[in-house]
C-alpha cells in the first residue's frame, strides 16, 4: 500500500474586478476499489462559502463555492491524503468477449451511477466518429476478450500518437485530435472511449492524478505534475470496471489516484462555473503528488 499526499492549486487572476462567482469543485477523490480517502481539505483565498452539493454521486464529490464579494483574484487549494493498494490487471484469461459484454450492458437492469448502460452511448464531448470507429474496428472485433482488446488499443494509441500539450485544447473534439495524431491525456482517453463505445463496450472517463516520481529504473510517466485522465472499461458484472491509461500504454495500477469518473471530461472537470464581471482572466494550475508512505 502507498499513501499519497496531493496538493492541487488553482489560481484565477481577473483583469477587472469580479463581483460574484459560483464554482463547481470536483477536487475530492472518490471512493474506488483499491483506494481509500484518508483526508481532504479545501482552502479558499480570499474566503468564500463552501457547501457540498445537495445530491452526492458515487462518481464525483461535488462541492459548491460562492464568492459573494468583489475580487481580482481567487486561489483554490485542494489537499488530499489517499491510500492506494492496487495491482494492474495482468491476465485476461476467462474474460468475456466484446459481444458478450455489449449484450450484458444492454440487458442490464442496474440503475446505479455505475450502470454500464450509462456509458454505452455518445456524450457531449465524445460524439461518435466514423474514422475512429473504422480505425479500431478490427482490433475490437466481437469475438475478442474485452480487456485484452482494450489493452492492446491503449498500447496502440501510446505508440501511434504524439504527446503534445500545444496540439489541442480542453474543447478539442476527439475527431480533430485523432486526425492530428497528437494531443494530451484527455484527447487520447476520449479517442479510446469513442472507439470502445463504437464497438458496444461501456467506457468511462476517469480524472485524477498519477505518481510524480518514477520507480527506480523506470521512465517518467507523462501526465506527472498535472491532473491526469484515463479510461475505465466495463468488463462484465464479475470484473466490473477496470482502468487503462492510453497516454502511457499501461493498465491502471498503484500509481493512479481516481478523483472522479464520468461520461467525458465535461462531467468531471476539476473546476468550472460562472462569474459576474468582464475582462480577461488568467488561470494557473500547479499539482504536486508525493508518496509519503509505502
Amino acid at each position: 500500500m502507498t499513501q499519497f499526499a496531493i496538493r492541487h492549486l488553482t489560481c484565477f487572476k481577473y483583469e477587472k474586478p469580479v463581483h460574484f462567482s459560483r464554482s463547481n469543485l470536483r477536487l475530492e477523490p472518490i471512493a474506488w476499489p483499491g483506494q481509500t480517502l484518508v483526508s481532504h481539505s479545501i482552502t479558499i483565498n480570499p474566503g468564500g462559502q463552501l457547501a457540498p452539493a445537495p445530491l452526492r454521486s458515487a462518481l464525483v464529490n461535488l462541492t459548491r463555492l460562492i464568492i459573494p464579494g468583489a475580487t481580482t483574484s481567487l486561489e483554490i487549494i485542494s489537499e488530499s491524503l489517499v491510500s492506494v493498494e492496487r495491482t494492474p490487471q495482468l491476465s485476461w484469461l476467462g474474460e468475456p468477449s466484446i459481444a458478450e459484454v455489449g449484450r450484458l450492458a444492454r440487458e442490464s437492469v442496474d440503475n446505479s451511477d455505475l450502470s454500464p448502460a450509462n456509458f454505452l452511448y455518445p456524450s457531449s464531448f465524445i460524439p461518435m466518429d466514423a474514422a475512429i470507429a473504422d480505425w479500431s474496428a478490427e482490433a475490437l472485433s466481437g469475438d475478442r476478450s474485452v480487456f485484452a482488446a482494450a489493452y492492446e488499443l491503449a498500447v496502440r494509441i501510446q505508440r501511434e500518437f504524439r504527446y503534445d500539450p500545444n496540439a489541442t485544447m480542453a474543447e478539442t473534439p476527439p475527431a480533430e485530435a485523432f486526425a492530428a495524431r497528437a494531443g494530451v491525456c484527455q484527447d487520447f482517453s476520449q479517442i479510446m472511449i469513442c472507439a470502445l463505445r463504437a464497438a458496444g463496450i461501456p467506457a468511462a472517463y476517469a480524472s485524477g492524478y498519477i505518481r510524480t516520481e518514477p520507480a527506480p529504473g523506470q521512465d517518467r510517466l507523462q501526465g506527472a505534475d498535472a491532473t491526469h485522465g484515463w479510461v475505465m472499461v466495463w468488463c462484465g458484472p464479475e470484473k466490473g470496471w477496470l482502468g487503462l491509461d492510453p497516454t502511457n500504454g499501461i493498465a491502471m495500477g498503484g500509481d493512479h489516484i481516481v478523483m472522479a469518473v464520468g461520461r467525458d471530461y465535461l462531467d468531471i472537470a476539476p473546476i468550472d462555473g460562472v462569474f459576474n464581471g468582464y475582462g480577461a482572466q488568467e488561470i494557473f494550475v500547479e499539482v504536486d503528488v508525493e508518496a509519503v508512505a509505502d
